[in-house]
């Protein structure tokens, strides 16, 4: 059964690809969106130390478009502080139930105090009073004092706007290397890589699997 699955998906260089990266990882994602897949905007962020020492987490891929790939987070986290010192980033994304994952690489900014401001208002409250309560990364005494700074906030803060807390905010990876990945039968996977010339072209390999 999975090897019929397998061998119906087209090779990924038959004239189906996009030669836009972004506008191809679109519609892979959008048809991921569509399915009944948990957290199908999850993806495994990798950051590192000036010294190159890496670390990789979850995060939701909020947007991508020309400008590249949008996620947000805490700037005092780990991710954050290791962004600050090393602003490179690759990003992982792996969708099981329809054999194909995608790899993104390159610098990363942090996205303007409005736009940040104005994504924050759009969340959930649970969610604003959650990135208030979480000094995100750092020790906590107990479950209990995490829960108990929670409900003091939500209940100062009870018929009131949520601010935008100042450590809060988005985060722009601008991709110079994208790769696609397909499973084939036998472990002959595609794999097709974009990878963007300095005057911002983007040109397409294939790779060994």
């Amino acid at each position: 059964m999975m090897k019929e699955k397998q061998m119906s998906l087209p090779d990924l260089d038959d004239g189906i690809l996009d030669p836009d990266p972004i506008k191809q990882f679109n519609v892979w994602f959008s048809l991921v969106m569509d399915s009944d897949a948990k957290l199908p905007d999850a993806v495994s962020l990798a950051t590192a130390t000036g010294s190159g020492r890496p670390s990789v987490r979850t995060v939701l891929l909020k947007r991508a478009d020309a400008n590249g790939f949008v996620f947000y987070s805490n700037y005092e986290s780990r991710k954050g502080a290791e962004l600050a010192e090393n602003p490179f980033a690759a990003l992982g994304f792996h969708w099981p139930a329809f054999d194909r994952a995608v790899r993104v690489e390159g610098p990363v900014e942090r996205l303007s105090r409005e736009e940040s401001e104005r994504y924050f208002a759009t969340r959930p409250r649970e969610s604003q009073l959650s990135s208030l309560t979480s000094a995100q990364s750092r020790v906590v005494p107990s479950r209990e004092d995490l829960d108990r700074r929670y409900e003091e906030l939500r209940r100062d803060l009870e018929g009131k706007p949520i601010p935008c807390p100042s450590y809060w905010g988005g985060y722009l990876l601008k991709p110079v290397r994208i790769e696609f990945w397909q499973q084939r039968f036998a472990r002959l996977n595609d794999r097709i890589e974009y990878t963007r010339s300095g005057d911002g072209r983007w040109g397409m390999v294939r790779l060994a699997p």
